[in-house]
């Protein structure tokens, strides 16, 4: 591991290298790792809990799934906000990793409905409170040169939990229950217990290695306290039109349930769609540090266009699809979407946005990603049951192609 360095420009502190990773960074993606394996054991397979063990309806499942998110969106936007004025991005980060974590263990004894409810509405505000502060503390870490293969890399380690996570959960079911079809609370609270110990050991990880970027002081080193003071209060209008043309097409992305409604609805089994979810996390995470590294050396918005033009391409391909091994594709392009955009978006608003001013960035730019899932989902299922499922990604397909226009013309420079 090498030696620390430092530097003078605010924004672009090192901490070491791991890897040739920045060190905060890997660590921050060590964190996230960790904590997508041990929700995706647990909150995957939530819904059928919700509905095989505790008998809840439907209509609960969404009400537990939408309460999470909208409390998600609203907190990403005050913690940004609080990163800033604080000057301090880890301690944010750190509560809520540990908020997520201290709330899964009451899945072990809940017995209605109701507690599964406390139960995620903590852990999703814990993720709301976590998320705006951890980008732009990663921001704050790195060079900007670097930027782009730094949220690649840290966007990589999170999607491979995800695809721990779920494999993990599959062989659990497999172990516990072996081909029965309605999940049991003692395979549950099983799922919970092996979960809980990689989301302990995330929140250590914060504590004890990840540290926090002095940006204040590092300005005042460099004799830039004085540039530091005067800030913009406002934002570029980059980064307004940005955040409309995210609003745009996040307006036609509805959420994946549907994809895997339209897995079945083309005769895709069960085991067939666990399987389709770990592909699209494998592609992603194997995607996304080269992406980001591609967006280092020739810029950003190519790179985020592409991906939008792969995604305008997969929706159009769930409409036209009719069997099965067209949807096993579609779930790689999808993962290959995913890989090429995210990591490279989140650094765009860096590039954007003032370093005293990042948090609330990345607090907007995840709200505008995250308040426009409720609609995108109603729309999505009104098209679905009123038109046909074809509408639904036909719609998406439009929005996608029309905010990557959008992009090209608005955003050139």
């Amino acid at each position: 591991m090498k030696k620390a360095m430092k530097t003078g420009e605010p924004g672009k502190a090192r901490t070491g290298s791991i890897f040739g990773f920045n060190r905060n960074v890997f660590l921050l993606g060590i964190a996230s790792f960790l904590t997508d394996v041990s929700s995706e054991m647990m909150f995957t397979i939530m819904p059928l809990f919700l509905t095989n063990v505790l008998g809840a309806s439907t209509s609960v499942v969404g009400l537990v799934t939408g309460v999470g998110e909208s409390t998600a969106t609203l907190l990403r936007l005050t913690s940004g906000w609080l990163s800033d004025r604080v000057g301090s991005r880890k301690w944010l980060t750190t509560l809520g990793y540990s908020l997520s974590t201290v709330a899964k263990p009451f899945l072990l004894i809940a017995g209605a409905w109701g507690h599964v409810l406390a139960v995620r509405f903590a852990d999703r505000a814990g993720k709301g409170i976590r998320s705006a502060p951890r980008d732009a503390m990663i921001a704050d870490s790195v060079a900007d040169h670097e930027r782009g293969r730094n949220f690649g890399l840290h966007r990589a380690m999170d999607t491979m939990g995800a695809v721990v996570g779920l494999t993990g959960a599959a062989a659990i079911v497999f172990l516990f229950q072996r081909g029965g079809i309605d999940l049991s609370r003692e395979t549950f609270q099983k799922l919970v217990l092996v979960g809980i110990v990689p989301a302990v050991l995330a929140v250590l990880v914060l504590i004890f290695l990840v540290k926090d970027v002095a940006r204040r002081k590092q300005a005042r080193q460099a004799g830039q306290a004085q540039a530091a003071a005067k800030a913009p209060v406002s934002f570029d209008r980059r980064f307004k039109i940005f955040l409309a043309i995210v609003l745009l097409f996040t307006l036609g992305n509805s959420s994946e349930a549907f994809l895997i409604l339209r897995a079945q609805d083309l005769g895709s089994p069960l085991l067939s769609i666990f399987l389709m979810l770990a592909l699209f996390n494998v592609v992603y995470s194997l995607m996304s540090v080269p992406a980001g590294v591609l967006s280092d050396k020739i810029g950003r918005r190519g790179i985020i266009v592409i991906g939008w033009a792969i995604f305008a391409a997969t929706y159009l391909g769930f409409a036209l699809a009719t069997t099965q091994w067209q949807v096993w594709a579609l779930f790689l392009f999808y993962g290959a979407y995913f890989g090429i955009s995210e990591g490279v978006s989140r650094a765009l608003v860096a590039d954007f946005a003032h370093v005293e001013r990042r948090g609330a960035a990345y607090g907007l730019y995840h709200a505008a990603v995250g308040i426009t899932v409720l609609p995108a989902s109603v729309i999505a299922g009104f098209l679905w049951q009123v038109v046909s499922p074809a509408a639904v990604f036909y719609y998406g397909a439009a929005l996608a192609a029309a905010a990557a226009i959008a992009f090209v013309v608005l955003l050139r420079k």
